[in-house]
């Protein structure tokens, strides 16, 4: 599918946008075939510069790097993400990043839950919510929920009187066919990545949403499920390595990276381990003996190694999460930053370990976000990702674009994914994501840091052409064209 026509069919970004404080952009919404618009909401004092600039960054069409949206058959079908179970109702379009928010602010577990139960009418989940969403409703997750509500349901501020308007405007959207109009028609997003998880999902949707490869259980327990589809009885450290062999032969020409999250439970602080060490580690673990702590580092170790030289020798990208931590848990919540700030250090470790891996350092480290733009400026193979930032803080997720910008090189960062379960707040996320590129650039600009020529030539690599170079999109989405589980 060529690029023009892509573009032709996106006609909803091709006004300038602003959605600065809570000023949304301003927007007819027809649902249903008809085209929709947004339309520019900046003043009439606006610069020449911010104009040319917002015009251009409404109008390139991004590629989505991070995603975790199931098929659309599976939302269909009431399941609209594979690792939660909640209704089937607007307060979905909470259920990913800002139900952290509605926990932080102080809403009670058991009103936590009844809000997102199936067994609680949709009209009255309003008054659970209500006593806290003036303190949540401008945080970045506030923001993209809102731009959803409003782009989709036509409802400018929720409440009492409008969620029975939002609840119908949720089932009036989700119908067959409402992925590709959220996603390509008002986002105007090329094609998704997606992470569904352990080893490779076989999407019914093979070339919008475009697969990595999830590594995370291959080293980490490790996940012995992933032996089953590969057919390998495991009884030892070289069984388990041809249950990775298996993933890799037979999903890297369809995958289009490698990621693990494994930094959810340590630092990304990976040793080479020779198997020789972890053979043992590994038959201790598989006969259910308790490892040390030492034990499973080095067999965690071992594993990343393996399966990261498989990546490499596929010619994939190792997708790396760093930094901030997602969801609340009452039982352990987890927000160590004392393992965090140990980040940075240990991705230069990697960059100098595997020179010809390339590592892409997603969520920009958050907040310690100076550090990684000055590992992607000396490393050649240490690429950032911009992906979830902008809904945890757009303000710095803006700042990291004009310094890195002007610090290295342009062709090593990746400024959206949107990193969302329920694909509805990812059309929030792809207009604040505009919306601080926007800024970001017309900043640099007006401070004379760039000529407006130079800032306008920069929107294509990195909105886009980036991801296409990185993830080799084109012979992926040729190789996806012809699968045989479409």
């Amino acid at each position: 599918m060529k690029n023009k026509n892509l573009v032709s069919r996106r006609s909803t970004l091709k006004g300038m946008g602003a959605i600065a404080a809570a000023a949304f952009v301003s927007s007819k919404m027809v649902y249903g075939g008809q085209e929709t618009l947004i339309r520019p909401d900046l003043t009439s004092q606006s610069s020449d510069i911010r104009k040319k600039v917002f015009e251009k960054v409404f109008q390139t069409p991004f590629i989505d790097t991070h995603e975790h949206l199931p098929d659309e058959s599976e939302r269909l079908n009431g399941n609209y993400c594979r690792y939660r179970n909640k209704g089937d109702d607007w307060s979905i379009i909470f259920a990913n990043y800002l139900d952290s928010d509605m926990r932080s602010v102080g809403m009670p577990q058991g009103d936590f839950n009844k809000f997102f139960s199936p067994k609680v009418d949709p009209l009255k989940k309003w008054t659970l919510l209500e006593p806290f969403w003036p303190f949540i409703k401008n945080t970045g997750y506030g923001q993209a929920v809102r731009v959803a509500i409003k782009e989709l349901y036509g409802v400018d501020e929720l409440s009492a009187k409008t969620v029975a308007k939002v609840q119908t405007g949720y089932e009036k959207v989700r119908q067959a066919g409402f992925y590709r109009r959220i996603l390509c028609d008002l986002a105007n997003i090329e094609s998704c990545q997606v992470n569904s998880g352990d080893g490779f999902t076989e999407s019914n949707m093979p070339t919008l949403l475009m697969q990595d490869i999830g590594i995370v259980g291959m080293l980490a327990g490790p996940n012995l499920e992933l032996a089953k589809p590969a057919g390998v009885k495991v009884g030892s450290l070289s069984d388990w390595h041809k249950v990775i062999d298996w993933w890799f032969d037979k999903y890297a020409k369809y995958a289009v990276a490698v990621k693990s999250q494994n930094a959810y439970s340590r630092n990304i602080d990976y040793e080479k381990v020779p198997a020789e060490q972890a053979d043992a580690i590994f038959k201790k673990n598989l006969n259910a003996q308790s490892l040390t702590a030492k034990e499973q580092k080095t067999l965690e170790d071992h594993l990343f190694w393996y399966a990261v030289n498989k990546a490499t020798a596929c010619n994939l990208p190792i997708k790396l999460h760093t930094g901030y931590y997602a969801i609340w848990d009452d039982k352990k919540p987890r927000m160590p930053l004392s393992r965090l700030v140990q980040n940075p250090g240990a991705a230069t470790d990697l960059c100098r370990t595997s020179p010809e891996t390339r590592f892409v350092f997603m969520h920009i480290c958050y907040p310690y976000y100076e550090e990684l733009i000055s590992i992607a400026k000396h490393y050649p193979n240490a690429y950032v990702d911009m992906c979830w930032s902008w809904i945890i803080n757009p303000v710095a997720a803006k700042d990291l674009l004009k310094k890195y910008l002007v610090t290295a090189p342009a062709n090593k960062i990746l400024t959206f994914g949107g990193d969302y379960g329920p694909v509805e707040p990812v059309l929030g996320h792809a207009v604040i994501a505009r919306q601080g590129t926007a800024l970001a650039l017309s900043e640099l600009v007006e401070e004379g840091w760039l000529s407006l020529d130079n800032a306008l030539e920069l929107t294509d690599p990195i909105m886009h052409q980036n991801a296409r170079d990185i993830f080799n999109l084109a012979e992926k989405t040729k190789a996806l064209k012809h699968v045989t589980w479409a």
